[in-house]
């Protein structure tokens, strides 16, 4: 996302915990594109960590145009076997990390009576697998915060996204609490995304640019996303039942 919008001529603050990652990739911006781009350090945590973020975006840049909140983490586990320390983790991260880059920078918004909100959920926001309670509570919770955010703040003209994308290569696996095996999975299902990070950016961008509520990056995942809309919803559950099936069936020959 920030190699794209770089690449478009915006101005990039990179926020996160690791220092040294948020750095190198600064850096990386400002060879490939000569843009104005710096990093800092930012706990989607701590309400006023991103305020520290916001008003020193104020003394640099006197505004903001686009926020993505695109911090998120993830744990597969039975719902008897999940702990609620990671209900906490995540809920805290991938709901409230966004609740609160909103609730921060919408002021800002408001004030300069323009501005745009890219929050990235997921295809689990929309499609849920079992195993993974937590994850599709979480991201579930941000399609619903957007399409909330996406009427109320409609007459102050900032436009929402959210962004559902299924599986694709990414660093979440590294932080994810899982059994070994059950990582191995998700990792290879990543691993067969017949698109990239590079591409999911490019379709984020474009519905940025057309003001689109969803993006639905991969083809399967808009495919089941019609299907929900479509059938009626113990067809559909039929459906997915026999699709999870018939995955475990290869696995298991596998």
């Amino acid at each position: 996302m920030a190699h794209k919008y770089a690449k478009e001529g915006y101005k990039i603050c990179v926020g996160d915990i690791d220092n040294e990652a948020g750095n190198a990739l600064v850096s990386d911006l400002k060879k490939e594109y000569d843009v104005e781009g710096f990093y800092l350090n930012c706990n989607v945590r701590l309400e006023d960590s991103l305020q520290k973020v916001a008003d020193q975006l104020l003394v640099e840049w006197g505004g903001v145009d686009v926020v993505i909140n695109n911090a998120g983490v993830a744990a597969s586990a039975r719902i008897e076997d999940g702990s609620m320390e990671d209900w906490d983790w995540i809920l805290d991260i991938n709901l409230l990390g966004v609740v609160r880059g909103c609730k921060i920078f919408t002021p800002i918004f408001k004030k300069q009576k323009s501005g745009y909100f890219i929050n990235i959920a997921s295809m689990a926001g929309i499609v849920y697998l079992p195993m993974m309670s937590s994850y599709n509570a979480s991201k579930a919770a941000v399609v619903a915060l957007s399409e909330t955010l996406k009427i109320e703040l409609q007459d102050d003209n900032i436009g929402v996204t959210v962004v559902c994308p299924s599986f694709f290569k990414t660093n979440i696996g590294e932080a994810m609490r899982s059994s070994d095996e059950r990582k191995k999975v998700l990792n290879k299902l990543a691993e067969r995304s017949p698109i990239s990070a590079e591409d999911v950016a490019d379709m984020v961008f474009d519905g940025h640019q057309k003001n689109e509520f969803h993006v639905v990056t991969h083809k399967k995942g808009r495919t089941a996303f019609w299907m929900k809309k479509i059938l009626p919803i113990e067809m559909f559950h039929k459906q997915l039942y026999k699709q999870i099936n018939k995955y475990k069936k290869i696995k298991k020959e596998e």
